[in-house]
């Protein structure tokens, strides 16, 4: 029960979660955030994200921002005993997510489907890295290569360098399209009693991010190019440096571009130019436009070209460090403690009020979980 006695949504929900890595502890994550008992089934050395570093008091800085709140017990899914056991727990489980490699679970005898046939009740969510009706069925699939196979590599870096998105977006949007589709499996369990088993796999996750860029490939035979730290469809929508540092400013209809021309730039000439009159001709011409950027921003510091657009209602952001993160006022950050002492995880994005609780010593529940759902326990 949250702070305050009053409870949760997820309350009294249990998941059985074989997880590792990112994408099904981000899903795990928020179902636990919301009150379900989550029970994160690793192996005798610890899943995969435990590994990384020891960057929060010992533990993977990975594994503490995902693993909150949850229950961790150690199995041997390969001994015939344990396996027993995990089938028992799946079958008194609400929901069971797993994301290990492509097979993996059938050959256990804890594919999706034959467990929800079991268990009519049963959601069951596979997280794979491709669709398992295609022939790259069977491809290990990791952040990095994901991100690279569907494209974000392409349009993401300079004109020189095609880059991954510096955090684990793959991984993250993956586990956020399993969380959603968890809770719209149990609106509708609550409609018709049955449970249903789930594929989503990370491909289409990237693929589903790349809908603009595949567009204008396929209907506009444009290619996306890379612009660094500038919109590639929108412009103005780009870094500019000023005397002291950048900002980011944007422009995204013709009455923020009159007011650019007008009140930032003091250039009225600029508005109807055939030039840059609409954002499809200013960003054929981003170059010249960007030099005339560059120069006006260039004679003012941060704090006078942000008062200015401020005072013209037009948008704008710092280019932050991550000390900047760190330090910033919408910054929201809670109580959280790890095996090695206290620490402040961010706050959870989907909801204010969460379950909360440690992150888990590897095997911390092992014993209890074991007495729990023993052969012929009730």
């Amino acid at each position: 029960m949250a702070e305050g006695g009053s409870m949760l949504p997820l309350e009294g929900l249990l998941v059985v979660s074989i997880e590792q890595a990112v994408a099904a502890p981000t899903c795990t994550q928020r179902l636990a955030d919301a009150g379900a008992r989550v029970i994160k089934v690793e192996r005798a050395e610890g899943e995969t994200a435990r590994h990384y570093d020891k960057a929060v008091h010992g533990t993977s800085a990975y594994f503490a921002w995902l693993n909150r709140g949850k229950e961790s017990t150690v199995l041997d899914i390969k001994a015939p005993a344990d396996l027993a056991l995990l089938k028992r727990m799946i079958g008194k489980a609400d929901v069971f997510v797993q994301n290990l490699a492509p097979g993996a679970t059938e050959r256990l005898g804890l594919g999706a489907k034959d467990l929800v046939a079991r268990h009519p009740r049963l959601i069951a969510l596979d997280i794979v890295g491709y669709p398992q009706d295609s022939d790259y069925a069977a491809m290990r699939a990791y952040d990095m290569l994901i991100q690279a196979e569907a494209g974000i590599c392409a349009v993401t870096g300079t004109a020189d360098t095609p880059v991954k998105v510096g955090v684990s977006l793959a991984d993250v949007q993956t586990g956020m399209n399993a969380h959603a589709a968890i809770l719209e499996a149990l609106i509708e369990r609550s409609q018709t009693g049955k449970g249903q088993a789930i594929e989503i796999d990370m491909f289409a996750a990237m693929a589903d991010m790349m809908s603009v860029p595949l567009f204008h490939h396929v209907y506009a035979s444009r290619a996306t190019p890379r612009t660094g730290l500038s919109h590639a469809a929108i412009f103005p929508y780009n870094s500019v440096a000023c005397s002291d540092g950048e900002i980011v400013i944007v422009v995204q209809n013709p009455g923020e571009w009159k007011r650019l021309c007008t009140a930032v730039l003091k250039r009225p000439d600029l508005v109807d130019d055939p030039r840059y009159r609409d954002n499809p001709t200013r960003v054929e011409h981003r170059r010249e436009l960007g030099a005339i950027l560059d120069q006006v921003f260039g004679a003012m510091t941060r704090s006078e070209a942000i008062a200015l657009l401020e005072a013209n209602a037009l948008a704008w952001s710092k280019v932050s460090t991550v000390a900047d993160l760190a330090a910033h006022p919408a910054l929201r950050r809670v109580d959280g403690v790890v095996p090695g002492g206290a620490f402040e995880p961010v706050a959870s994005p989907v909801r204010r009020r969460v379950k909360g609780g440690p992150v888990p010593e590897l095997g911390r529940d092992t014993e209890t979980v074991r007495a729990e759902f023993a052969e012929g326990a009730d």
